[in-house]
């Protein structure tokens, strides 16, 4: 009797690499080992096209193959019979292989040789253990009840805010992950920036990913989990965020980079996007220095859990706006008459915001500051609604769905850090208040 093929996932993390045995024009068998084998659905295979070899040119002429792969648990052998279908040379399973091998090709030393040419798709039609001694199998730990308790805690949160502490707070208590952020997306620069984070000394918030770049980047470009089990330097972060923060002439000279979180040698990552309604909001990224820490188990999981935030995200983004119709009418603020003049300089250019010629944020966060505090200079107004922003013609949000209260607790969270002057507070559900502790002097810069 045929085995589950998603029963054997196990045998598919890249640990033991599988045997091939393919039979050409001429009926002559060959043998070979692949690095890689990635499991689809539960009825086809991946297999990583990396040389026009002799197994390539069997397949080509003769699309039926056999593959032995071993758990690198038990050490249980099994045959899958298997017949080519096609072969896939971009979009998001090929850059979920490509990923992997990456990390399988620098723990192995072979980075210069995996090199993916394509992801071949197999229709797996039978699966059978190899008689052979085994190990007996670990304590499954199953990800089910973490998900149940982790989905029944996010359904109870009223604002963005405690929904993403609520995240991080339930994979650790649920599924035992240290380390880990929320980045959400900025989809008309193409870009990804931190909102929440744990486990990092430094927050993070505000650090900016360009789509593409790296586990977080790609998963977010391709809408697909990226899982990586190994090191490898091809998706560290130090070196391609660096070359990708310095865009805009009007603050060329200024660093701009908020340091991105994150663990120095991560030698386990995976990525998940953040969808709701077939639209990004954002990416789900956690790490760990241990080996193959997260496998499809944990990547089921958190991409169910994150397609519930994705759900909880859109439905608060909305309800957050649509409470503050009407606001009532707030006395204006008092402006501080003593201490030093906190000097806000805006670049207009990108909308970079400077305290004091200390960096702060830029973006759409720095242009909600800006008029927040030209408006409170202006007539000394301290009370705000989301919705109100969101017409904002000075603001520019790029679209309806651009999640606005996301920015506001990243300029809030950013305030907050950099113990500014200046803070942000919330006051009911799509409304907060600006506080001022000194006086504020306004400077635009082209």
């Amino acid at each position: 009797m045929s085995l589950p093929l998603e029963g054997i996932r196990d045998c598919f993390e890249g640990v033991i690499p599988a045997t091939m045995a393919t039979t050409g024009a001429d009926a002559m068998p060959n043998i070979a080992y692949l690095s890689h084998v990635h499991y689809v659905d539960a009825h086809h295979i991946a297999l990583s096209y990396q040389f026009f070899n002799k197994t390539r040119q069997n397949i080509l002429a003769r699309p039926w193959a056999r593959l032995q792969v071993t758990s690198p648990v038990t050490g249980a052998q099994y045959h899958l019979a298997l017949s080519f279908l096609r072969t896939e040379t971009s979009g998001p399973l090929f850059e979920n292989m490509k990923a992997r091998l990456a990390g399988i090709a620098s723990h192995t030393g072979m980075s210069n040789v995996f090199r993916l040419l394509g992801a071949d798709i197999y229709r797996v039609h039978e699966v059978t253990q190899v008689p052979s001694p085994m190990l007996p199998a670990p304590a499954y730990r199953n990800p089910l009840p973490g998900l149940r308790a982790a989905v029944e805690t996010l359904a109870c949160c009223a604002d963005l805010e405690t929904l993403l502490a609520a995240m991080l707070d339930c994979l650790r208590s649920q599924f035992n992950i240290e380390h880990a952020m929320v980045l959400m997306a900025d989809g008309a620069r193409e870009r990804l920036y931190t909102v929440a984070s744990h486990g990092y000394e430094n927050s993070g918030v505000g650090s900016e990913i360009p789509y593409g770049q790296g586990v977080i980047g790609v998963a977010a470009r391709e809408r697909t989990p990226i899982r990586i089990g190994h090191m490898t330097s091809e998706y560290a972060y130090s070196r391609a965020i660096r070359e990708n923060l310095r865009e805009d002439d009007g603050a060329a000279v200024i660093e701009l980079e908020i340091p991105l979180p994150g663990l120095t040698d991560p030698h386990s990552q995976m990525a998940v996007p953040i969808l709701a309604c077939q639209r990004l909001l954002g990416v789900l990224y956690v790490e760990s220095g241990e080996d193959l820490r997260f496998g499809y188990d944990d990547e089921d999981a958190l991409a169910s859990l994150a397609s519930h935030l994705g759900a909880m995200i859109f439905l608060l983004q909305g309800a957050a706006e649509d409470a503050a119709d009407t606001p009532a009418p707030a006395p204006p603020g008092e402006l501080p008459r003593q201490g030093v003049p906190l000097v806000v300089r805006h670049f207009a250019s990108n909308d970079s915001i400077f305290l004091d010629e200390e960096y702060l944020i830029k973006g759409v966060a720095g242009a909600i500051l800006w008029n927040i505090l030209r408006d409170y200079t202006a007539s000394r107004r301290i009370a705000f609604t989301n919705r109100e922003l969101r017409l904002d013609g000075r603001i520019r949000l790029p679209d309806l769905a651009d999640n606005l209260e996301a920015r506001l607790l990243l300029l809030s969270r950013r305030l907050l850090e950099r113990q500014a002057a200046v803070q942000l507070q919330k006051t009911g559900r799509g409304k907060f208040q600006l506080c001022v502790s000194r006086p504020v002097q306004l400077l635009e810069q082209a």
